[in-house]
Parts: C-alpha cells; sequence; structure tokens
C-alpha cells in the first residue's frame, strides 16, 4: 500500500524513534509498504518517521542509479535499528533533497564514511563500514530517525536563505507529485 509522505511541521519528523523488536506486528508488511511508497516517490531513501511512524526503520532502493552507478544494481534493503557506531574523517558536499521537504535542495556536507550497526528483517545483527553515495543516503535517513532533517545541517546563511520555504511547508502549503500528509496550516 502507498503510504502519505509526511511533510516538514509534522511533528513526528522532530521525535526521537524507538528500536524496535524483531517480533515487532506488521513488521514485514510495513517494509513492504515502505518500498512501496519510496518507489511511487521516486526517492532513494525513506524513513518511517516520513510515514508518521517513530521507530527505527528505513528503506533504501538504489536500484534506480544502476545506470549511472552499476555497483549499486540491485541494491534495496532494508535496516532495522539502524545506529552510526563512527563516522569517518574525510567529508564532502552533495546536493540533498528529501520527499518530507518537496522542492527544497541544498548542499549539504558530510562525513564519506560511516560504520553502522543494524538487524535485516530476520533480526540477524550486522555491523559495517559503508561509503560513497550509501553512506550519504543512510545519514540522511538515520538524521530522520533522530529528529532531523538535512535543512537543519546548513550553514546559518543558507538556513536563512531556506527559512521561507520551510515556513511554507510548515503552514501545510505543499506541492509533490506523490501523495503527502502536511501539517495542518
Amino acid at each position: 500500500m502507498i503510504l502519505p509522505i509526511y511533510t516538514y511541521g509534522q511533528g513526528v519528523l522532530r521525535k526521537t524513534s524507538e528500536d524496535i523488536t524483531p517480533d515487532y506486528s506488521g513488521l514485514a508488511q510495513l517494509v513492504a509498504d515502505m518500498f512501496e511508497t519510496l518507489a511511487k516517490s521516486e526517492g532513494v531513501g525513506l524513513a518511517a518517521p516520513q510515514i508518521g511512524k517513530a521507530i527505527r526503520v528505513v528503506v533504501v532502493d538504489l536500484d534506480p542509479l544502476k545506470d549511472d552507478e552499476p555497483q549499486y544494481a540491485g541494491f534495496r534493503r532494508a535496516y532495522i535499528n539502524p545506529h552510526i557506531l563512527e563516522y569517518g574523517d574525510k567529508t564532502d558536499s552533495y546536493d540533498e533533497g528529501c520527499l518530507s521537504l518537496p522542492g527544497i535542495n541544498e548542499k549539504v556536507k558530510r562525513p564519506t564514511t560511516i560504520r553502522l550497526a543494524w538487524d535485516d528483517t530476520d533480526g540477524t545483527h550486522h555491523e559495517e563500514w559503508v561509503d560513497g553515495f550509501l553512506a550519504r543516503v543512510l545519514q540522511h535517513e538515520t538524521d530522520h530517525l533522530e529528529g532531523k532533517v538535512f535543512t537543519d545541517r546548513l550553514t546559518p546563511l543558507r538556513k536563512q536563505l531556506v527559512k521561507k520555504k520551510l515556513n511554507t511547508l510548515a503552514r501545510g502549503h505543499v506541492s509533490a507529485a506523490y501523495r503527502v500528509k502536511p501539517p495542518r496550516g
């Protein structure tokens, strides 16, 4: 089922998400719905707060990038209870957008590598170093789990420049090519 994406101004986007247990009721359906919602909205990552749930679940689908980035062919993964344990020293800037902040794109500086702990949908625990674009996507999505959005990482000047757009979204004035649940304006 395609779920509405909660947009900037919705309180759940500012909550710290809770870890879930392996027997979380409806997890398989939730993950399937999140992947379907992600595909419909043409994104590459989606965190549970973006669909109104303050739990630590993230889905990532990088397969659509395979023509330009062949290493991502078939890459589709659900991360349960992801936590970044460590950041690498090297950083870079990249233009980011967010399904919860439609119409806003800004360069964000982030580490190029992270060490991530997470569980798969079978409950198996993983720890791994992740780099490149996947590391960026996972940092963006785990920010959602911590109650942050990418504009929180902008310089004070850039934050001022997007403030009007954010205020417009927070008042519920949202235009997107996918189903959204804006705050009541």
